[in-house]
C-alpha cells in the first residue's frame, strides 16, 4: 500500500508504557494487530455512527473482546498494566477507521487508569462484580456538592459525556467545600454508578456527532460516599490513593502530563486514515472538467501532490512529539524522579500543538479534494469536521494552553492547568 510508511512502525518497546508487567497479558503488538483488523469494520460504520450519534454496543463489544478496556486497567482486575504510550499505538489505530469510536474507545480505556487512582473501596465498587466496567466522564464541576456524614450529596446536569450510552459508571467533577472557612472550595471527582443519573439526549453538533456526548443528569441530591471521592491535588501529584494498592508506577504518573493524550490519540489516527482516503481516492478519480481539463488523474496534479506530502509530514510530526514526551513521562516517572514545572508545561503545549498539527494533515488534504469531497458520504469531510471539533476541545484549545506556555517561558506565573 502506498501510504504504508505512514502506518504505526514497529514497537519501540524501550518506552516502559509498551512493556507489561502482567504474567499472561497479551503482547501489545498483538494488541494493535487487534486494533488493524478492526479498522475496515469501523470505517464501515462511520457514517452510521455520526447518524446514530453514539458508539453501537456491537462496537463496544468489539473492543472489549479486544481487550482494549483492560489495556490500562489494574492486573488485581484482570488487567493488562500497560502504560500511555501503548494506549496511543491502539487508540491511533483505531482513529484511522472512525474518529468518534476511537475517542469513545480512548475514554473508556484511559479512565480505567483514572479510576485506578481512586481509593481501593471504589475500585471495588466499581470491578468486584463486573471487571468489564468501565467509565465515561465529565471533568467541568457543574453541579452542586454538599458535604455529609460519610460522603457528600451531588445534584445538577454535567455535559459533554462521551460514550455516556455504553458506560458502567461516570466520573463527575466537582468543588467540595473548603476544610477551613475562608479558604477556596477544593477541586475533586466522584465516580457514580448507572442507576443514580440519567441522561439528557442533547448531542446534535457538526463534529464528532458519533461520540454520544450527551448530558448526565442527577435531578435530586444523591449521596456519594467518601471512598468515591479523588482529589484533583492528589491526582495531578501522582500521589493518588489508589497507589496504595496499585503498585506499578504507571499509576504514579501525574494526571495532566499524560491523560490529555486520550484527546489526541484519535486525531492522530484521523491524520492517517485522511491521507490514506485520499491516496485511495487520487488512484481511481478523474477529472471531468473546469480549468484542470477532463480526463486527467487526480495524482497527476502537482498540488495534490504538494498536499499529501505535506499532510503526511504534519500526521508524523504530530505522532513524534506526542510518542517521545509520552516515553519520557513513563521513564521519569517509573524511576521515582518528579517532573520538573518545564517538563510539565511543555508536554501540555505538546498536546495542543500535536492536535493543531494532526488537524493541519486533514486540512491540506480536504483542501485537494474538490467538490466531490463535501458529499455527506465521503469520509474526508467527516474527518475534517472530526478533527476541527476535536481541537476545539479546551484541553487542547491552542490559545489558552499557548498562552500559559508563553507566560512561562516569559518568566511570569503560568495561568492554566499543567
Amino acid at each position: 500500500m502506498a501510504t504504508q510508511f505512514l502506518n504505526i512502525s514497529p514497537i519501540d518497546t524501550t518506552a516502559p508504557g509498551r512493556n507489561s508487567p502482567v504474567a499472561g497479558a497479551p503482547a501489545l503488538a498483538k494488541i494493535v494487530a487487534a486494533a488493524s483488523d478492526l479498522v475496515p469494520m469501523l470505517r464501515e460504520k462511520a457514517q452510521a455512527t455520526e447518524t446514530a450519534r453514539c458508539v453501537s454496543a456491537q462496537t463496544i463489544d468489539a473492543f472489549r473482546e479486544a481487550g482494549f478496556f483492560k489495556l490500562m486497567q489494574p492486573a488485581r482486575f484482570g488487567g493488562y498494566e500497560y502504560g500511555f504510550t501503548a494506549f496511543i499505538d491502539v487508540i491511533s489505530e483505531l482513529g484511522r477507521g472512525c474518529t468518534s469510536s476511537a475517542w469513545c474507545c480512548a475514554i473508556g480505556t484511559i479512565h480505567q487508569w483514572m479510576i485506578a487512582g481512586f481509593p481501593e473501596a471504589a475500585q471495588n465498587d466499581v470491578w468486584k462484580s463486573n471487571p468489564e466496567a468501565f467509565a465515561c466522564v465529565s471533568y467541568s464541576p457543574t453541579g452542586t456538592t454538599q458535604k455529609v456524614d460519610g460522603g457528600c450529596l451531588i445534584e445538577g446536569r454535567w455535559q459533554f459525556v462521551s460514550n455516556v450510552d455504553n458506560s458502567e459508571w461516570v466520573i463527575l467533577g466537582a468543588q467540595f467545600p473548603a476544610p477551613e472557612p475562608g479558604t477556596p472550595p477544593q477541586p475533586g471527582f466522584v465516580l457514580v454508578p448507572r442507576a443514580q443519573w440519567s441522561i439528557e439526549d442533547n448531542w446534535y453538533v457538526a463534529g464528532q456527532a458519533g461520540t454520544g456526548s450527551k448530558t448526565v443528569a442527577i435531578e435530586k441530591p444523591t449521596f456519594v460516599p467518601d471512598h468515591r471521592r479523588l482529589m484533583v491535588a492528589a491526582a495531578a501529584s501522582g500521589s493518588s490513593p489508589g497507589t496504595a494498592v496499585n503498585t506499578n508506577r504507571i499509576y504514579r504518573v501525574p494526571m495532566l502530563s499524560a491523560l490529555p493524550v486520550c484527546l489526541v490519540s484519535p486525531l492522530l489516527g484521523t491524520a492517517l486514515g485522511a491521507v490514506e482516503e485520499f491516496v485511495n481516492l487520487c488512484g481511481t478519480r478523474v477529472t471531468r472538467g473546469g480549468v484542470g481539463g477532463a480526463g486527467n488523474r487526480l495524482s497527476e496534479f502537482f498540488p495534490v501532490q504538494s498536499r499529501v506530502a505535506e499532510a503526511s509530514a504534519l500526521a508524523d510530526a504530530a505522532r513524534l512529539l506526542i510518542t517521545r514526551d509520552t516515553t519520557e513521562v513513563e521513564r521519569v516517572t517509573l524511576s521515582g524522579q518528579p517532573l520538573t514545572v518545564d517538563q510539565r508545561i511543555r508536554n501540555r503545549r505538546d498536546h495542543a500543538f500535536a492536535a493543531r498539527l494532526a488537524r493541519d494533515a486533514v486540512e491540506a488534504v480536504f483542501s485537494a479534494v474538490g467538490g466531490s469531497g463535501l458529499a455527506s458520504n465521503q469520509p474526508i469531510q467527516r474527518m475534517w469536521r472530526d478533527s476541527n471539533a476535536i481541537v476545539r476541545h479546551i484541553t487542547l484549545n491552542w490559545d489558552a494552553v499557548s498562552s500559559m506556555v508563553g507566560q512561562h517561558l516569559l518568566g511570569l506565573t503560568p495561568k492554566g492547568q499543567y
